[in-house]
């Protein structure tokens, strides 16, 4: 049974676009991908790169991510008001309370500095998310593999 991939992006979902289109490539039948966009065209553009379903708002978000083996998306879902407030507080906490292995992207168009990261291309980061999840459909427990929790 393939597993469920969440997708999270909002503005114009270009970045959740080439994260979707990758794994899809990646993962074929192996990885069940949703778009979820805080935004109707950031879903939009997440479906046609390849996604199997797509929902949009903060409902959909906050229901759906407890339902996924996995989330993706740049870092800055994760924080309320993000995306000139397309992130609301309740849709950042339902992705962060989700039990889902979470995949994030340091990636913002926030004030906000990440310090700590090596500076990277999208592509690169892409590859590094293909590669995580491609260690979570072929494991039984991600934790031990190292995938979260510090290991």
């Amino acid at each position: 049974m393939a597993k469920r991939i969440c997708v999270i992006d909002g503005q114009g979902g270009s970045v959740g676009a080439t994260v979707i289109k990758s794994l899809k490539q990646a993962c074929g039948d192996e990885a069940e991908l949703i778009a979820l966009g805080t935004n109707a065209i950031a879903t939009a553009h997440m479906l046609k790169a390849g996604a199997v379903r797509g929902a949009t708002g903060e409902n959909a978000i906050c229901y759906t991510v407890g339902t996924a083996a996995a989330l993706v998306g740049p870092i800055s879902v994760t924080w309320p008001n993000a995306m000139l407030g397309e992130v609301t507080p309740r849709t950042a906490e339902a992705i962060m309370a989700s039990p889902a292995v979470k995949v994030f992207m340091p990636l913002s168009q926030e004030d906000a500095l990440i310090v700590g990261l090596a500076a990277s291309t999208l592509p690169a980061l892409v590859r590094e998310v293909v590669e995580a999840i491609g260690t979570l459909l072929v494991a039984e427990e991600p934790f031990e593999l190292g995938l979260c929790r510090g290991a």
